[in-house]
């Protein structure tokens, strides 16, 4: 059976990987992975004699005919993702094209850049009382977004709004979220985070744009806009005292 491994390679820290991502990562014959956006250690963890492929200059049309070739020749071939692949990561029209050459695909789940960028801010996203809703998104750019996704849309909701691939556009950005969020609003912006130069700091609303051009941030930039990042104080049901559950009962 010729079986594809996609692996997220979490956000860029080797320790952030998943216990079934290294142990794939090491039994990989052929490697795969967007050297732009994967740090070198992770995919040093692939044994010495595995071939590993770089795909960062590559285009679809360039990489699908070498993961059918080494998979159909019986190789363990890992195809490494940043982050979770699950998200931005263009898998599914991999997907599509090796289900029709006749190989399986399996998906490992990896961390994404909002969680350890909370994690390293030690922040929880969801307060209650506060927000209760993460959304995943990114600007518009130059690839575009279904028209009901536009960041109007995404930023009404006030919840806490994780946005990706947005660094280029960040006047356009914080315009809008201004129309929706008090200029004091808590922004997180984390660079590479999980690597070696990781960059995280939290700033009002109002200054996204101006830090993010001050720090020249145009790629590998989170931004996360949530009250939540300064929220004290604000206490969940579920270890109240007062709150009964199924495992608990007063």
């Amino acid at each position: 059976m010729n079986l594809i491994s996609i692996v997220g390679a979490g956000p860029g820290a080797p320790d952030l990987l998943t216990v079934r991502a290294l142990e794939i990562i090491k039994k990989a014959e052929v490697l795969f992975w967007t050297d732009s956006l994967i740090s070198p250690e992770i995919a040093n963890l692939a044994p010495k004699n595995c071939r590993k492929i770089k795909t960062s200059s590559l285009t679809l049309e360039e990489i699908l005919p070498l993961l059918i070739k080494e998979s159909k020749e019986g190789k363990k071939v890992v195809r490494l993702h940043d982050g979770d692949p699950c998200l931005f990561g263009a898998i599914s029209e991999q997907i599509c094209a090796l289900t029709e050459a006749g190989i399986e695909v399996e998906v490992i789940p990896g961390v994404s850049a909002y969680q350890a960028t909370a994690a390293a801010l030690k922040k929880e996203l969801t307060i209650p009382g506060l927000v209760q809703t993460i959304v995943l998104g990114r600007s518009s750019g130059r690839t575009g977004v279904p028209k009901n996704e536009e960041l109007d849309h995404l930023a009404s909701i006030k919840g806490t709004l994780c946005l990706y691939l947005s660094a280029r556009h960040i006047d356009e950005v914080q315009e809008t979220l201004l129309k929706y969020y008090s200029e004091e609003t808590p922004v997180a912006i984390g660079y590479r985070v999980g690597w070696q130069d990781e960059w995280l700091t939290i700033v009002p609303l109002k200054s996204m744009a101006s830090t993010s051009k001050s720090k020249n941030l145009i790629r590998t930039t989170l931004y996360i806009i949530s009250p939540a990042l300064n929220a004290k104080d604000r206490r969940s049901k579920l270890y109240n005292p007062n709150h009964n559950h199924l495992f608990r009962q007063n």
